[in-house]
């Protein structure tokens, strides 16, 4: 049966590198992936937070994914995208689900502050972009700095990784996690 990985992310200030690059990764290792958005409407990229990027079409909504067909979940970085899930009652219903069974779910960069809001932090050992770690650590969990770091406390899997530079071992991290299963 073919994996399937589902990517969310707001329609903003999403870091380019951090959702192109593993969606392509991973879709040419044969995983099914599917990018939601909050809206239908046109997610605009940023490059290293400053810089636009190109804008792509998600292929769904948040409101519209039945997260029971997917894997993994993986969530892209980017300082607004990340602060804007954040407050995403659709996003967090979205990473509940996947910690309640138990599911993996993939963070880089800023993305795992959305991890906070869905109240799913408390005692996981993570990494992230570096201006991060005091609100991770404030929300409970334990931050190290490594390329990539795959935590399994409370029972769920989570793989973080630092920044864009981080990616390769990001996607390899995912690709092993899919495999596993």
């Amino acid at each position: 049966m073919v994996k399937k990985a589902l990517i969310i992310t707001s329609n903003i200030g999403v870091e380019h590198d951090e959702l192109i690059q593993p969606l392509e990764f991973l879709k040419g290792k044969g995983i099914e992936v599917i990018h939601a958005a909050e809206t239908f409407d046109a997610v605009q990229t940023v490059k290293s937070d400053k810089a636009l990027g190109p804008s792509y079409s998600p292929q769904a909504s948040l409101d519209q994914v039945s997260v029971e067909d997917y894997d993994i979940l993986i969530i892209p970085g980017g300082t607004v995208n990340a602060d804007t899930l954040r407050l995403n009652e659709n996003a967090h219903a979205i990473i509940q689900y996947f910690t309640d069974q138990k599911k993996p779910i993939a963070a880089i960069c800023h993305a795992p502050w959305a991890l906070i809001n869905a109240k799913r932090i408390k005692d996981k050992n993570l990494t992230s972009y570096k201006s991060i770690r005091l609100d991770l650590e404030n929300a409970g969990a334990h931050w190290v700095d490594e390329a990539v770091h795959r935590c399994n406390t409370n029972d769920w899997p989570l793989i973080t990784s630092r920044c864009p530079d981080d990616i390769p071992q990001f996607n390899e991290a995912i690709l092993k996690e899919l495999n596993q299963e």
